[in-house]
């Protein structure tokens, strides 16, 4: 059995958490595709058994948050769940905000936060950040399709819709943000409304899922992979099912591969008019 099942995570649980408790439900490997600090609700693909080998393919989709940012205060973990400081700069108006967003449209190079899951040296920023130790993080390239200020959520709080690459961490744009306006900003909401295919629509609080139920709730994986499919047949099927390559005059891509019943088998790769399969989920 293999598929995903889209969670719309708690807020104060971790992605950890809400992955292990679909874990033992269903008594198979699981992984979440793209993790959502604790503070964050919202969409939080799990891929369920063997899906969890796509992970690559689902690196660089889109996705769409809403996010709040505080302005005129600031945090060691760019977030309301850290050291806060009060008063640390102005509260600007939603003019000023507007007219410094388009800055932030593109590719950008963005510094992760200190307190995060990045890998540093074997060991993860926020373990490191924790234990007081010293270090310094690169910038990245991330993406960041559209970003707009919907409403003044309170006296130093503005709400953001933002969709963005893979990669891109929102609570870095609110510490730029403040930063381009002669201030400080931290992040103090964020609900993640779609990861690539995946939306809050289709999603499942974990409290609701038992052993009963949650099979209704796994989107089979073939319906979540926006490829072609290829049956093959004959020596063709034989050939390709062993991990040997087969003539094809199909375009070079990436493709849904099924086995002559209709089960979906895996992933496909032609490359220079030559078929051979890349991943076996069944």
């Amino acid at each position: 059995m293999t598929g995903f099942i889209v969670v719309d995570k708690e807020q104060g649980a971790s992605s950890a958490q809400e992955v292990n408790r679909i874990k033992r439900l269903l008594n198979m490997p699981c992984g979440h595709m793209g993790t959502l600090d604790p503070m964050a609700t919202g969409v939080l693909p799990v891929a369920v058994g063997n899906a969890s080998r796509l992970f690559d393919y689902f690196l660089d989709k889109r996705k769409t948050y809403i996010a709040d940012f505080r302005f005129g205060v600031d945090s060691d973990t760019l977030d309301t769940t850290g050291e806060m400081r009060l008063n640390a700069g102005y509260v600007p108006v939603k003019q000023q905000i507007e007219s410094v967003l388009n800055g932030f449209v593109g590719e950008i190079n963005q510094l992760p936060p200190r307190y995060s899951a990045k890998n540093i040296n074997g060991r993860r920023g926020y373990e490191l950040a924790r234990a007081g130790v010293e270090f310094e993080l690169q910038p990245k390239k991330v993406n960041i399709y559209s970003i707009e200020l919907t409403e003044q959520a309170d006296k130093d709080t503005f709400r953001f819709k933002i969709e963005c690459g893979g990669g891109t961490y929102i609570r870095s744009i609110a510490r730029d943000l403040g930063t381009r306006l002669n201030t400080c900003a931290v992040m103090s909401a964020l609900v993640r409304q779609k990861s690539g295919i995946f939306s809050l629509e289709n999603s499942v609080k974990t409290r609701s899922l038992t052993a009963d139920n949650i099979k209704n709730f796994i989107i089979p994986t073939e319906n979540v992979l926006p490829y072609e499919s290829i049956t093959p047949s004959g020596q063709e099927a034989k050939k390709l099912f062993n991990g040997l390559s087969v003539p094809c005059g199909k375009a070079d891509g990436i493709y849904k591969i099924f086995t002559c019943d209709g089960s979906f088998y895996g992933l496909a790769e032609v490359r220079q008019s030559v078929l051979k399969v890349g991943k076996k989920l069944c």
